[in-house]
């Protein structure tokens, strides 16, 4: 089994594909599987595999021979037409939209069409309109700015193609932070891309200042050095040097340029992660024991509050009993007596008159 790096020739980027039936080399061109479909891209990498293969794992699927070059030409200009196609019919329905870019797969059984857009599109009727000139399956897909970029590609300030457009294959989170951590000037026109946004490259490099800013002293801070005390006004963590400025007695400034070895200063680091959490379970601990103690205090007290009465008790067992006779007798004169109510059964019940048909009868 091998793992093969494959430049596909809609996307600049390489993809990871799998083989196992064809001798590779790189600069063949191959037809593989992509997340279009069947899709044409040259090698650019060959390694071995020796584990198992993923689930979403895509393969080589041939050999590309001069056939399936000039086939890809002919979807390269029907992926073209594609795109002029979708314009029109866009302005025609007079949607809010702008088509960046349009796909065929290799076996043109499917188109997807990116597209930008500030708000939400019905696109329905879009859909229909397509089916019926292109006669393919149709995939809309809305895209940001980034994926823009990438899709168009561009040359950026360091005077080098776009990252997005080359080689990255996704995009990672990109801060004001890192500008900062890294001593850069925020000027946007600066630190941001062709995209508009933050450029991708300034995450290269924030893992090495994020680690060193916490071993270096923080500019404006006093530092100690052979000469005296100082304060630092540059950091160098390329060099891992500083430059401390000195203020004499009549007012002149002086900048020298030390190590960090050459100078003692207090140290930024924070602390471990094991030492936060040691210091969590202390306090839980402490925590327990005064929760422990104050209900250790409450079962004393309920327990001398029950020595009490029990005592008190004891001392008068008379006067307990007489009030609970008393109680007692209260409660059977509360009660109604049921037998006060006398029922006389040999009394006779009065005479009543009947009524048949409108007719007395006594």
């Amino acid at each position: 089994m091998q793992i093969v790096e494959v430049r596909l020739k809609f996307d600049s980027r390489l993809y990871t594909l799998f083989n196992n039936k064809f001798d590779l080399k790189k600069g063949d061109f191959v037809v593989c599987e992509s997340a279009v479909g069947e899709s044409y891209g040259q090698v650019e990498c060959v390694k071995d595999f020796h584990e198992k293969l993923p689930d979403d794992a895509k393969n080589i699927l041939r050999i590309a021979n001069e056939a399936d070059a000039k086939h890809y030409e002919d979807v390269v200009q029907k992926s073209r037409e594609a795109v002029k196609t979708t314009e029109e019919l866009v302005k025609r329905l007079g949607l809010e939209m702008n088509v960046v870019n349009a796909e065929y797969s290799f076996d043109l059984s499917k188109v997807v069409i990116d597209f930008i857009a500030e708000d939400r599109v019905d696109f329905r009727d879009l859909i229909k309109e397509l089916v019926s000139t292109l006669k393919t399956r149709i995939e809309l897909k809305q895209i940001g700015i980034r994926e823009q970029a990438k899709i168009v590609g561009g040359i950026g300030i360091c005077g080098r193609p776009c990252c997005c457009s080359s080689y990255l294959k996704d995009f990672e989170k990109v801060s004001i932070k890192m500008a900062k951590v890294q001593g850069l000037a925020l000027n946007p026109q600066k630190i941001s891309g062709a995209c508009g946004r933050l450029m991708c490259c300034l995450s290269y490099e924030n893992e090495f200042y994020s680690d060193m800013s916490k071993n270096m002293p923080k500019i404006n801070s006093e530092v100690e050095t052979n000469d005296g005390k100082g304060t630092v006004v540059y950091q160098n963590m390329l060099k891992e040097t500083v430059s401390v400025k000195f203020v004499d007695n009549d007012g002149t400034t002086t900048i020298k340029d030390y190590n960090l070895k050459d100078i003692k200063f207090k140290s930024q680091v924070k602390p471990s992660n094991e030492t936060v959490l040691s210091a969590k379970e202390e306090n839980r601990k402490q925590v327990e024991n005064k929760e422990n103690l104050q209900k250790s205090a409450k079962n004393i007290n309920k327990s001398t509050k029950i020595d009490q009465k029990t005592s008190k008790s004891n001392q008068n067992p008379g006067k307990t009993s007489e009030k609970h006779n008393n109680v007692k007798t209260q409660e059977k004169d509360a009660k109604p007596n049921k037998t006060d109510k006398k029922v006389n059964f040999n009394q006779k019940k009065p005479n009543r008159k009947k009524f048949h048909l409108g007719k007395e009868s006594k």
